[in-house]
């Protein structure tokens, strides 16, 4: 079931545990109003741990333009995201997704899914740093969602992703399509309280460098392609 951003903004968040896998304060939530109870994932910025190449205390900023990236552009994609406050501060709060549990994620991972080709486009154009297997969440409608976007939107060329099997490989009409639409977007405007300048037109360029060049990009000979552990 779809979980618009504005229900995630309506009712109090009870935390009901902890995914301690996470390298971040990643806590499961519930949002109880007077009408529903919908599970959420909320990650208070207070929980966020240094990271040398990103900014402090500004992952979850990231993690919101991500869902903006998907939601304007219409890649529809990653769960609905808000910021709010919480039991522990202003943090990230997304939609809770069940997943088919019957789903080997690394072998659909691996696979020629259309899906899977969208969301390597997708995690081109925001240049994510840390897509993994266990970062994609198939539901019972087989319907593909990525998560965990926190260390995206970095001004140098920073793209480490398990999904490499389209690297080189001409987009198609839908994926230029994509490209377009994303680049008619007002991202400047969109991102100005979340990512610095520079941030924001790097964003711009990559879009622009994608759509010259047509295929999606190979790895860097500069930078590690894959996040470890990849799951």
């Amino acid at each position: 079931m779809n979980t618009s951003s504005e229900t995630l903004s309506i009712g109090d968040i009870k935390v009901i545990g902890r995914l301690i896998d996470a390298s971040n304060a990643t806590l499961m939530g519930e949002i109880v109003s007077s009408n529903s109870s919908i599970k959420v994932i909320y990650k208070p910025i207070a929980g966020e741990k240094p990271l040398w190449d990103f900014q402090d205390g500004n992952l979850a900023f990231r993690e919101y333009c991500a869902f903006l990236v998907s939601e304007l552009a219409d890649f529809n994609i990653v769960p609905a995201t808000i910021l709010r406050d919480g039991p522990f501060g202003l943090g990230m709060v997304q939609q809770w997704i069940e997943i088919d549990k019957t789903v080997d994620v690394v072998e659909f991972g691996q696979s020629e899914d259309s899906q899977l080709r969208k969301l390597a486009l997708f995690d081109s154009i925001i240049n994510n740093t840390d897509r993994k297997y266990g970062h994609l969440l198939i539901d019972s409608d087989e319907k593909l969602f990525g998560c965990d976007h926190g260390v995206s939107f970095h001004s140098q060329n920073k793209l480490r992703t398990v999904i490499w099997q389209f690297a080189g490989e001409k987009f198609t009409t839908e994926e230029m399509a994509l490209l377009e639409r994303t680049r008619e977007v007002d991202f400047n405007g969109v991102f100005e309280n979340y990512l610095t300048d520079i941030e924001i037109s790097a964003f711009s360029d990559r879009i622009n460098t994608l759509i010259a060049s047509g295929t999606f990009p190979l790895p860097s000979d500069e930078w590690p392609a894959i996040p470890w552990p990849p799951v």
